[in-house]
């Protein structure tokens, strides 16, 4: 689906049909003659076009002719959420700018992009190409920090509820939190190659003017902190499993040496009710009393048994 957006009285508004100066927005579903004829129209390299919307298109930046390409990855979350995938997956942004228009394009919905259809950045205008990529930039390292807050809340729930019952439900959920932190890990440190490239060349023409230089130092800035948490979260996650798997093991081991002590505790009586159960030649037999003694004595050794363990801390 490709829609136009013009900036009018600060106010964005949609158009039926492109102009110059516009923003042109396309998101699922796809129609190939529509993408085809703004390639066409937009003289746009095809591969442009269709390379943001491969999930593992790498993060980049690049110029053919007269158009500009930028590739960002950024966090959605997970519709296909199963208690094996990850929560949060990253897919490609594009950016592309032509003399005439800027366009984005992306294979997922997106709250990035989302947030300027919904007017909720202010001061933003499409005809100011680079302040309007610079924001679209923000707002994605905004994003990565508002999934990571997310994810952290949610490991900070399941812990509590797993170190109160272990569950493989649980444990599960928080391995999809890893998964989506990897990917974020893996993601980010990508942006920040592409940022610090971006300003390296100046690709965007930011040199010169001292509000989108100073955003963009505060970008990259802002996307090394985010960089920094998924790898502090990361490690934390990993050791909070790595204690989980040492808790479980522990519990483990505390029930087999539970059952291991009764089975000695009712060794006794057990051994002792075998041997009289042969009926061949055995002490008492002949006592009308023998069962009972036989079975006092077994009484009192597994009590005995269990006075031991118990002074012992095993029981």
């Amino acid at each position: 689906m490709v829609r136009y957006f013009e900036k009018e009285q600060e106010q964005l508004v949609e158009l039926k049909k492109r102009k110059d100066g516009c923003w042109i927005n396309i998101a699922p579903p796809f129609n190939v003659v529509e993408i085809e004829t703004l390639s066409e129209g937009l003289t746009i390299p095809m591969d442009f076009l269709t390379d943001p919307l491969d999930i593992d298109e790498r993060t980049r930046f690049e110029v053919e002719g007269d158009a500009k390409l930028i590739v960002v990855n950024t966090p959605v979350l997970n519709d296909n959420t199963t208690e094996e995938r990850s929560l949060y997956i990253t897919v490609p942004i594009g950016i592309i700018v032509t003399p005439e228009n800027i366009l984005t394009i992306s294979s997922y919905e997106n709250s990035v992009i989302q947030k300027f259809i919904e007017q909720k950045i202010r001061n933003f205008n499409p005809k100011d190409v680079a302040m309007f990529i610079l924001q679209i930039l923000e707002q994605n390292v905004y994003a990565y920090l508002r999934c990571l807050k997310d994810i952290n809340v949610r490991r900070n729930v399941i812990e509590q509820e797993v170190y109160e019952s272990s569950q493989n439900k649980d444990l599960r959920s928080l391995l999809s939190l890893e998964k989506s932190l990897t990917y974020f890990v893996t993601a980010l440190s990508s942006n920040a190659i592409l940022k610090n490239k971006i300003d390296r060349m100046d690709f965007l023409g930011t040199k010169n003017n001292f509000d989108m230089a100073d955003l963009l130092e505060d970008i990259i800035i802002d996307n090394n902190q985010a960089q920094e948490m998924a790898h502090i979260y990361s490690t934390i996650l990993g050791n909070t499993m790595d204690a989980l798997a040492s808790m479980i093991s522990n519990k483990l081991n505390a029930v087999m040496q539970r059952l291991t002590l009764i089975t000695i505790i009712l060794m006794v009586p057990t051994l002792v009710a075998s041997f009289y159960g042969m009926n061949v030649n055995l002490p008492f037999e002949k006592n009308p009393y023998a069962f009972w003694g036989l079975t006092g004595f077994a009484i009192v050794f597994s009590t005995f048994l269990v006075i031991f363990f118990r002074t012992k801390k095993l029981f």
